[in-house]
């Protein structure tokens, strides 16, 4: 089948309602959303923490962080997965091959992003702000949503940037979830099957769904970053 085939096909297949097709990017949304939802006030909360205290190992935390910025999803996918094996420390809990084992793993790799970008978006902040809501005798919830809220465009950003890592990742993914039809399998795993058998129409289809949702999940950070310039 050629390109040109291929691409009408997977057309076909978006627009006929394929259950299949569509059962698999439910399950990726879903994984991914549940993960960010979970890493979303963890990561910014540490970040906040990271940039406005001072304790012993604060520094080497900062470097250990900003180099998981690139560590390579599969080791997280294989570091799970031995505690989520029978034999691991995390065994009797029979997560393995589950969405839950799924959603840990995206968490996992999105802390990073989450944490670094916000660290550096606070540290670069107008130092004023958190000194007026100090003058004026905020508490300490109060000045953390004044910095919150002062940074809040680059706090978008770096939701943006760990969404876009979590739903395209493939190695944790296929380690921790085993790519089970209508369970597990979302839609890189599926992408990485589809193509390895020579079905490129539903690869096609699936890899046009991640660019729309990609392209949206920016489209709607950069319109909310012009209205409120406006």
């Amino acid at each position: 089948m050629g390109l040109l085939d291929a691409s009408e096909a997977a057309l076909r297949l978006l627009f006929s309602g394929d259950p299949d097709l569509w059962l698999i990017v439910g399950v990726s949304l879903s994984v991914t959303l549940r993960a960010m939802l979970m890493a979303m006030p963890l990561g910014i909360g540490i970040g906040y923490l990271l940039a406005t205290l001072e304790f012993p190992g604060r520094r080497p935390l900062i470097v250990v962080t900003q180099g998981l910025l690139a560590s390579p999803t599969v080791v997280v996918g294989l570091i799970l997965y031995l505690l989520l094996s029978r034999q691991g420390a995390l065994g009797p809990l029979q997560l393995l091959f589950t969405q839950t084992a799924m959603v840990i793993g995206q968490v996992l790799i999105a802390l990073p992003v989450l944490i670094a970008f916000s660290l550096a978006a606070i540290q670069g902040a107008d130092p004023r702000a958190r000194e007026t809501a100090i003058a004026l005798g905020a508490s300490a919830p109060r000045i953390a949503w004044t910095m919150l809220v002062e940074v809040r465009f680059a706090l978008m950003a770096a939701v943006c940037n760990a969404f876009g890592r979590v739903v395209s990742e493939i190695g944790c993914s296929l380690m921790v979830g085993g790519n089970i039809a209508g369970v597990t399998r979302n839609i890189p795993t599926a992408i990485a099957l589809e193509t390895s058998k020579g079905e490129f129409a539903q690869g096609i289809a699936l890899g046009l769904v991640l660019l729309v949702v990609a392209l949206g999940i920016n489209s709607a950070f950069a319109f909310f970053q012009g209205e409120s310039r406006r």
